[in-house]
């Protein structure tokens, strides 16, 4: 996926040492990110093309909701104010779980964020039925193969 935005945030800010599912923010091997589950659902697996950092979508915050924007785990307040806002280039080593981000985020549907993302997903899941459905109508003349 040709430039992404991408921005940074530490385990000092208001979310604190832990991701949405309760566990460690990873500044490891594979390192944490924040996203709309919606665009990139939990589980997300990428690297970057121009360090080869690898993330994995753990995570959500509100300003990420209704935007293509990815935030970066990063150990230290100083990596987060040098990573600053870039747009790069990704790798997409494993597409996460539009599911999994449904049964994470139903039962916080009292929040305002997470109310948004399951609604997009379920508008996403509607429309990809619909689409389904569609390509699977016998009345609806099939395109032919090219050989």
């Amino acid at each position: 996926m040709p430039h992404v935005r991408t921005t940074a945030y530490t385990h000092t800010e208001r979310g604190g040492r832990n991701n949405a599912l309760g566990s460690r923010l990873s500044g490891r091997h594979v390192m944490s990110a924040a996203s709309d589950w919606s665009r990139f659902p939990l589980g997300t697996r990428f690297r970057i093309a121009d360090t080869n950092e690898e993330y994995i979508i753990d995570d959500y915050g509100t300003a990420l909701v209704g935007t293509e924007t990815i935030d970066l785990y990063k150990l230290s307040r100083l990596d987060m104010q040098r990573w600053g806002v870039r747009h790069v280039d990704i790798d997409i080593l494993q597409w996460g779980s539009e599911e999994q981000s449904l049964k994470v985020l139903a039962p916080r549907c009292k929040n305002h964020c997470a109310r948004q993302m399951v609604a997009s997903l379920q508008r996403k899941k509607t429309q990809q039925k619909k689409e389904l459905i569609a390509s699977l109508d016998p009345k609806k003349p099939q395109q032919k193969k090219k050989t």
